[in-house]
């Protein structure tokens, strides 16, 4: 017999200026069964006011919006009321992507694009996604989010390092999702120059908004991050992303380990999938990765951390007890094990640590040819 508090719907506010926008959303929200609105508001103050006299257990908030926006609003729920919120974002251009990544940095769960082309069609795409950002924040454990007050800079200044310009050898692959990039924050900057190791990342994220992701991670870290691009050499001190609708692998050839990009059929329903990378770097670098799976929905990354384990690669999870959404690290857990379980604030020193522990590199990590 299933418990009230999985058989319940969880109530929600619908916060967005638009009244056409309130009401699709409402309606969507309304059919799916799932949850229940209890009040729309159509500003950022009666968002406020509605916070606190509706008590509702996840909002979703418009960023753009007159007088206070989303983000105003979010860093006053998530400081004096926190709860799960949802992002609603106009697109994926360049101001846009910044303030989506800014509204995760503050703690907001998940964000989903509106519908930007026919309405009857767009809508019904978005709409399943929007479903499944609330599942995600229907599973969020506010008290576990690390609310990062001031935006991603530059911190590092003159001790940023450059990337070398031979192939790497050893190589941390990371696999997130829902919660990713705020976690993410608290894992790239701490990783020291002179890791010796290329870092390559799977976030789950739509096309449009990964480069400004590693744009905002460059800007504060010591190694050098970028957006990955098909063919990259792959060097030490080096963090690649992975473009959002594409996968990522790395692959050998004969001058060293390169970026494969490719469209391919979703996994686990997202395009990147960090199965992929995983496998990848199982094969080309052997006993000299370090896989990585962090908070998120679902159970992406368990089979390639299993793969990782199996050629003498070392295995962290995040710990799933302090994970906003403890859905992969659980199911890495379960499929593949750890070498260690890692709170998110002692993740890079933990990687640090593991890639010093790699054993020489055989024939075979340094992309040799019999």
């Amino acid at each position: 017999m299933l418990s009230s508090d999985v058989t319940r719907r969880r109530r929600v506010l619908v916060v967005d200026d638009s009244a056409f926008m309130r009401r699709l959303i409402r309606d969507l929200i309304t059919d799916s069964g799932e949850f229940e609105v209890i009040g729309v508001a159509k500003d950022g103050t009666e968002a406020i006011r509605l916070v606190h006299e509706l008590d509702p257990e996840i909002v979703t908030l418009d960023i753009e919006m007159p007088g206070l926006d989303g983000l105003e609003v979010l860093g006053y729920i998530m400081s004096e009321a926190p709860r799960a919120v949802v992002m609603l974002s106009a697109g994926g251009g360049d101001g846009a992507a910044t303030s989506t990544l800014r509204a995760l940095e503050l703690g907001a769960v998940d964000f989903v694009r509106k519908p930007s082309g026919p309405i009857s069609i767009d809508f019904a795409r978005v709409g399943d996604r929007l479903l499944d950002a609330l599942r995600a924040a229907a599973e969020m454990r506010v008290e576990k989010v690390n609310v990062l007050a001031r935006p991603l800079g530059s911190v590092h200044g003159s001790r940023r390092v450059r990337a070398m310009s031979t192939p790497a050898t050893r190589a941390v692959v990371i696999a997130a999702s829902t919660g990713g990039p705020a976690a993410l924050t608290q894992v790239i900057p701490h990783l020291p120059r002179g890791l010796g190791a290329a870092v390559l990342v799977v976030q789950h994220m739509p096309k449009g908004f990964t480069a400004s992701l590693a744009q905002r991670l460059d800007a504060a870290s010591q190694l050098r991050v970028c957006e990955a691009n098909d063919g990259d050499l792959v060097q030490p001190d080096t963090v690649y992303i992975a473009p959002g609708g594409l996968h990522m692998r790395v692959l050998s050839t004969v001058d060293g380990p390169r970026v494969s990009l490719e469209h391919g059929p979703t996994m686990w329903g997202v395009r990147p999938a960090a199965d992929p990378l995983f496998a990848s770097a199982a094969e080309t670098f052997g006993t000299q990765v370090v896989g990585v799976v962090l908070t998120g929905m679902g159970r992406d990354g368990a089979d390639g951390l299993r793969l990782v384990r199996a050629v003498g690669g070392a295995a962290l999870v995040q710990d799933p007890a302090h994970a906003v959404i403890p859905g992969m690290p659980n199911a890495a857990l379960r499929h593949a094990g750890a070498d260690a379980v890692v709170p998110i604030g002692e993740m890079a020193q933990m990687i640090q640590q593991r890639v010093s522990l790699l054993p020489a590199p055989t024939a075979h990590a340094r992309g040799e040819v019999a």
